[in-house]
C-alpha cells in the first residue's frame, strides 16, 4: 500500500504497569492485539506496530476494519 491510499485509523490502547517492570498493552477494539515494552516510550511504539499489522492483515483477508466505539465510565465501588 503507498502512502497515497493510506487511510488513518484512531485506537484507544490501554498500557497496564507490570509488577517486574515494563508495560504491557492492548487494543480492546482488536482482539488479541496486544504487546509489551520495557519503558512507555518503547510499549508505544511496539503496540503502534502491533496494530498497523493487525489492520493489514484483515486488509489482506479483505476483512472489516473495526470500528471504536468504546463508552469508558468509572466506577466507584464500596465493598
Amino acid at each position: 500500500m503507498d502512502n497515497k491510499t493510506k487511510k488513518i485509523y484512531n485506537y484507544t490502547v490501554i498500557l497496564e504497569k507490570e509488577l517486574d517492570g515494563g508495560y504491557h498493552a492492548f487494543c480492546p477494539v482488536l482482539k488479541g492485539c496486544h504487546s509489551q515494552g520495557d519503558t512507555f516510550e518503547e510499549t508505544i511504539e511496539n503496540i503502534t506496530e502491533a496494530i498497523e499489522l493487525y489492520l493489514e492483515s484483515l486488509m489482506a483477508d479483505n476483512q472489516p476494519i473495526p470500528k471504536e466505539d468504546l463508552i469508558f465510565k468509572p466506577l466507584n465501588i464500596l465493598v
